[in-house]
């Protein structure tokens, strides 16, 4: 069986929702993972932050416009009248229950329920929509299976031995829609998965029914080797280890977050990303495999600060970078890129949420300068240790540019660079005429 999932771009019209069949097989068996329609989270954060703020009005006029939008794409989408009052059966149901948050205490657990809608609307409208053309579907309730632990992470076991049972009740039918990005937590409210949304559910999916493939469909062809918004001639990568895919997804290619194919990889699913509107297109296929002796592809990180402590006695000391590293866990800021001298460590970070209250705690160890608007530059390939020569031709490729830090060796995968924000379309450019 297949897991498919669908951004919010795919379904993001009802034109574009109909033409999900020109993907999905129903002769075959399949998982498909729906987002909310493209800007309906962002309205329904709007209306949770108004809720929060106890503007109870605005928040009635932000589910009023929503609620206008979902009316016209029901009539676009159903067209016989048994179907259309279904479909507006649904949305009157999810807009009275916003509409109803306003008579009670709104808290953090309200606001996500709140998130949940976009969700269960899409994939509610989607199977009424496949009932009207006469395709059997089953629509299977992530809250039911979806679940996380304390710590706010995903339970394979329990997606396992609670979707398992629901695939078999209905065995006899080929295709099952169900929402990404929602679940249930430790205490059974309703939440959400957070970090890669509907690509982690999709790969969630994957590991807890040990699937054959994993398919991310969005708007693009695939990694790209570089970003095609800046740099001209960029191609779609054929293959990339799991390793390499979350590198780039990390350093700056938005096509995947970074974390969300970690159950995949887990228990070897391969996840391919794939464009809706080219479906045609070979797209990139992720494994465990690595292309060897080959450089892959380039991505960027911006709104980077990097931060120097320089020290005396940092020279010989045991201890030193521990002490500094306690202070960025005490404010739980991640470190990128990390690089040491005798007498000097320099970090950069991408949340300076806490900078002034770090920068302070650090001047206990030494001098402390802050270098701001900095990028990351990535380059992703074959870096082994036994290799030679990649190295010498990225540094060759930016030789005009100022570079403040450089990261090699910690993964056999990746070279970073950090450059000024300002450096970073020709250090893009300069790499890919180079590499390339």
């Amino acid at each position: 069986m297949k897991v498919l999932k669908f951004g919010g771009t795919s379904v993001g019209s009802p034109d574009r929702m109909k033409k999900l069949l020109d993907i999905i097989n129903p002769a075959e068996q399949q998982i498909v993972v729906l987002s909310a329609v493209s800007g309906t989270t962002n309205s329904l954060v709007e209306i949770g932050q108004a809720y929060l703020t106890c503007d109870k009005q605005k928040a009635a006029q932000l589910i009023t416009v929503l609620k206008d939008k979902y009316e016209v794409f029901i009539k676009e989408l159903l067209e016989k009248p048994k179907f259309y009052e279904q479909g507006k059966e649904v949305i009157d149901y999810h807009f009275r229950l916003l509409s109803g948050m306003a008579n009670d205490l709104f808290t953090p657990i309200e606001d996500k329920i709140i998130l949940a809608q976009g969700e269960l609307l899409s994939t509610t409208l989607y199977h009424i929509y496949l009932k009207e053309i006469g395709v059997p579907s089953v629509l299977l309730p992530a809250l039911e299976f979806m679940k996380t632990d304390e710590d706010s992470e995903p339970i394979v076991d329990h997606i396992t031995s609670h979707l398992t049972p629901l695939l078999e009740h209905k065995k006899a039918t080929n295709l099952f829609i169900t929402q990404g990005y929602i679940c249930r937590n430790a205490f059974g409210e309703v939440d959400n998965l957070r970090r890669g949304g509907s690509d982690y559910t999709a790969s969630l999916i994957g590991a807890g029914i040990r699937s054959e493939e994993v398919q991310i469909w969005t708007d693009i062809d695939g990694m790209h080797n570089n970003d095609p918004r800046i740099v001209k001639g960029t191609k779609p990568i054929a293959q990339l280890s799991f390793d390499e895919a979350a590198e780039l997804a990390y350093f700056g290619a938005k096509i995947l977050h970074p974390q969300s194919v970690f159950p995949a990889q887990k228990y070897k699913i391969p996840v391919r990303l794939l464009n809706t509107m080219d479906p045609q297109a070979a797209g990139t296929l992720i494994t465990n495999d690595s292309e060897k002796d080959r450089i892959k592809s380039i991505a960027a990180k911006d709104d980077i600060t990097a931060i120097k402590i320089q020290s005396s006695r940092m020279l010989l000391a045991h201890g030193f970078l521990r002490r500094v590293f306690e202070v960025f866990e005490r404010y739980r800021t991640s470190i990128d890129m990390i690089t040491t001298s005798e007498v000097a460590v320099s970090v950069t970070i991408d949340d300076t949420t806490y900078l002034g209250e770090i920068t302070k705690e650090l001047g206990a160890y030494g001098t402390v300068d802050i270098d701001v608007n900095q990028t990351i530059v990535c380059v992703v390939g074959d870096f082994g240790a036994e290799k030679h020569g990649y190295a010498a031709r990225v540094l060759e490729a930016i030789k005009h540019i100022p570079v403040r830090m450089i990261s090699y060796g910690g993964s056999d995968h990746n070279m970073s660079l950090l450059v000024k924000t300002e450096d970073k379309v020709e250090a893009l450019r300069s790499l890919h005429n180079r590499l390339f």
